[in-house]
């Protein structure tokens, strides 16, 4: 049987041999000459790739040849098909462990085929026997569970079935039929009914047992305080029965990631550093997801037990629905620029669609199981600790909040109370992360090249999909319209958006702001669309406009922008495309403003700057007149791929919509999963029974006040924003209370991040939401959480925009800029703290709102 460790060192032998000959062979092509030193190593490099990818291959064949056919009633661990789920939790964590190389007793698993009633069948017991001859005369066992759903991540069933400990070879029939029995027992269909889990049939463990000298068990993550860097445990002398069923406290001990520094009782210290590898080691094997580990250490040689993952650090609850990956450890989170086009809770199939695409060849940054994507309380959120971990390297030498300032056009400014936790990563983390990460570095670059091809007849096709989904009359039918061309047209789009995005509007922002003023920097970056022939951010608005001068026919209109709105990512939002009568509404708002004469009057100010710098310094002009033209590349660019992937989430919905009338569920087809959903066209309507259960959740999830735009450590939004003193700004289980000794003066100005300059003195108008958007009179300063495309018809009539959520390169700071709005956005508190009729002072410049008087 080939475990992975094998297979890694596979892998690195044959990438080495063939690199070696690769290189050999190189300079004997060249006769050994001068060329030897340049071509010897590009072909080492090219053969190290070779033989890299030939040793998985022949490592993958030895692994299927390894294991034991399916449908014994015996397997040993290691041998156990991934796919048998009656072998329950326990064994198939086991048996994970055991392919990976891990220190496990030999053992194997009974499975519930192997018994007729609770005692061993003629074939199971004829493969216990088989398997005890081998082993030494005298040899004890141990004898555990291993239910359905046991040692899951949401129950680990501790303590509610048997263990029986210390077997002889002759008691095990006996033993075997004890914590078979015990399946039935009272206490494990209590736990069941607690945790909301299945019971299910039960297998068996059989293991031999470790004499221990040392006993106990290790947490990866501090299940208290969420802490990555922290492993924290207990040891006992002896068995550690005593300690797992509560009877003893032990003796406490913590190991530090990744440096494995202790600190515990001495008679640990010796096996410290094996225990911290190990266990970190387990916890990659499981992608990422802390561990509860049960150990020992009999005669000097360290044995793992079992394995579990940490219930409380569970960042997923099927039943509900409910996703908070905030609670499976302390991370840096941050919805600056995903909330905009996200202003409500999203239902469970928008959530799981881009998870699904990024575990099937969508682009990745996991590190150790860990995604940059994830989603708290129904709203996507960004994990910063993956993105700065990743960009400060290897050697980590950068301090990471430097790293940090050089993200800050995505995420916006980061408060000095809030710290920056990073992933633990050890040297072999970053050995086995760096081919992953080679790869889509690669594939994003493909994706980029692409795009022209991409943007050129992605309005076709989906126009040609979107019939072909409408037409399906059997799920099978649909089933293979996902496989055949959605699922790819969807991994495409996904690409293609993630590969156009830049920061580099928002670092050369910075940059001119140094070089030539606020003013001057932000007049030349409110002239992209002009430079760049049009942003399509400013379609909507523009379109409008050329709509009712018969520029534009109205189907043209809606064909080119009527997949674009204020909730456009979520899959259960109707288009506005789908309503006859939207059109006609953003005809008829009042208030009418030409935003061709103010875009002219944008071009006309920046062009005025460039003619100024070019009588001082033509060469400087020049040069920044170059570098505006790339920036401007850059946001059409990013804009266009952007508009054309929410083109894609049009046609994910005609897909869902069409999958609810086949299967007779309408539009509560939102409520599964992309997994739940697919499985039910294939025939699996399990999870129909748990619609009523997930829209209670969805409900209360948009019950919810806007979320914090930053989330540090654990994060209860239910509890938060049931705090009537609660931080609007930022939160989580490591921010602190606001700070009480601040000056009355300095609450009263509100701070944000510049979003386009001018300063006004208005009238606040305060919305929660678009469908408020009536109310909004000319000239008055709009304040609201967020805003996306679909607010873009308000902003020509507002004075000013202030938004709660959004960083220099948001929705708001964009198109403002673009009309020559004054914006100040990512305020964090500004809907709390202004109300509608209040007079304020915005400078956007400054990045400040300033109250001139309390509200009328």
């Amino acid at each position: 049987m080939l475990t992975e460790i094998g297979a890694t060192r596979l892998r690195s032998v044959a990438a080495n041999v063939v690199a070696a000959g690769f290189g050999v062979g190189g300079a004997w092509l060249t006769g050994f000459s001068l060329w030897a030193i340049l071509v010897a190593p590009l072909s080492g490099t090219t053969g190290w790739f070779v033989g890299w990818f030939a040793g998985r291959a022949i490592g993958a064949w030895l692994t299927r040849r390894g294991f034991a056919p399916a449908g014994l009633p015996v397997y040993r661990l290691q041998e156990l098909p991934d796919g048998e789920v009656t072998a329950g939790g326990k064994a198939r964590s086991l048996a994970r462990l055991s392919r990976a190389g891990q220190p496990l007793p030999q053992g194997l698993v009974i499975l519930p085929r192997g018994f007729s009633g609770n005692e061993l069948t003629a074939p199971a017991t004829h493969a216990l026997d088989r398997w005890v001859r081998r082993l030494p005369a005298g040899q004890r066992f141990a004898v555990r569970s291993s239910g359905r759903a046991e040692d899951s991540s949401t129950a680990s069933f501790a303590g509610a079935y048997e263990s029986v400990l210390d077997v002889s070879a002759d008691g095990l029939p006996a033993a075997i039929a004890t914590v078979r029995a015990s399946g039935s027992a009272d206490r494990v269909a209590a736990y069941a009914r607690t945790t909301d889990s299945q019971v299910g049939d039960v297998a068996v463990i059989v293991q031999v047992m470790v004499p221990a000298d040392l006993a106990g068990v290790v947490f990866t993550v501090d299940p208290l305080s969420g802490d990555l860097d922290t492993m924290v445990g207990s040891v006992v002398h002896g068995v550690g029965e005593s300690l797992v069923s509560g009877q003893v406290t032990g003796a406490q001990f913590s190991l530090t990631r990744p440096s494995g520094h202790f600190d515990g009782p001495p008679s640990l210290a010796p096996h410290a550093a094996e225990l911290h590898r190990r266990a970190h080691d387990v916890e990659g094997a499981f992608d990422g997801v802390p561990q509860d580990i049960e150990w020992a250490i009999a005669d000097g040689r360290l044995w793992l037990l079992q394995a579990r993952p940490i219930t409380t650090l569970n960042p997923w609850r099927e039943r509900p629905a409910e996703r908070n990956d905030s609670l499976a450890g302390n991370c840096l989170w941050s919805a600056t620029n995903l909330s905009e086009a996200n202003p409500v809770a999203q239902t469970p199939l928008t959530i799981s669609l881009p998870r699904y695409l990024q575990a099937n060849g969508g682009p990745s940054m996991a590190v150790r199981g860990r995604e940059m994507a994830g989603s708290i309380g129904g709203r996507p959120y960004a994990n910063l600790s993956v993105q700065i971990t990743l960009r400060r390297g290897k050697a980590g030498k950068d301090d990471p909040r430097t790293v940090y300032r050089k993200l800050a056009g995505w995420w916006g400014a980061l408060p000095d109370d809030v710290p920056i936790p990073l992933i633990p990563l050890t040297q072999q983390d970053w050995t086995e992360a760096g081919l992953p990460l080679l790869g889509t570095l690669l594939k994003m670059l493909r994706a980029r090249r692409g795009l022209p091809s991409f943007l050129r007849d992605h309005q076709r096709t989906c126009a040609s999909l979107t019939s072909e989904v409408r037409a399906a009359t059997t799920p099978a039918e649909l089933r293979r319209l996902w496989e055949d061309k959605l699922f790819s047209l969807s991994l495409r789009s996904f690409w293609a958006v993630i590969a156009s995005g830049s920061d580099y509007p928002a670092r050369l922002e910075a940059e001119l702001r140094d070089e030539l003023g606020a003013e001057d920097a932000s007049t030349l970056m409110s002239d992209l669309a002009g430079v760049a022939g049009g942003l399509e951010s400013l379609g909507p608005v523009e379109g409008l406009d050329r709509v009712r001068t018969g520029e534009l026919s109205r189907g043209e209109y809606v064909a080119r922008f009527g997949h674009r709105g204020v909730n456009e990512v979520e899959l259960a939002w109707p288009r506005p495309s789908e309503d006859l009568s939207w059109l006609d509404a953003q005809l008829n708002r009042k208030g009418g403003v030409d935003v061709n004469a103010l875009r002219g009057r944008q071009s006309a100010a920046a062009a005025t700057v460039l003619a100024r710098l070019r009588t001082h310094d033509r060469r400087q002009a020049a040069t920044v007149e170059r570098r505006v033209r790339k920036a401007a590349r850059n946001a059409a660019l990013r804009e266009i791929a952007r508009s054309e992937g929410v083109r894609t989430t049009g046609v994910q919905r005609t897909f869902a919509l069409r999958a609810g009338e086949l299967l007779g569920i309408g539009d509560d087809v939102f409520l599964l999963t992309i997994e739940e959903l697919l499985a039910a066209l294939d025939g699996d309507t399990t999870p129909f029974a748990l619609f009523d259960e997930r829209r209670t959740t969805l409900r209360r999830y948009r019950a919810l006040p806007p979320l914090p735009a930053l989330v540090c450590g654990r994060f209860d939004p239910f509890a938060w924003a049931a705090d009537p003193d609660r931080r609007t700004e930022v939160a989580g289980s490591v921010i602190a209370a606001s700070d009480p000794t601040v000056s009355s003066e300095a609450r009263d100005v509100i701070t944000g991040h510049p979003g386009a300059v001018g300063r006004v003195e208005g009238t606040v108008r305060v919305l929660a939401s678009f469908d408020e958007s009536d109310q909004l009179l000319p000239g008055e300063v709009l304040v609201t959480s967020l805003t996306n495309i679909g607010w873009t018809p308000l902003f020509p009539l507002a004075g000013a925009i202030v938004t709660d959520l959004g960083a220099p390169l948001s929705h708001a700071a964009i198109v403002a800029r673009e009309l020559g709005v004054p914006a100040v956005v990512g305020c964090g508190d500004a809907t709390a703290r202004l109300h509608t009729g209040d007079r304020v002072l915005v400078d956007g410049a400054a990045g400040t709102v300033t109250p001139c008087s309390p509200a009328r």
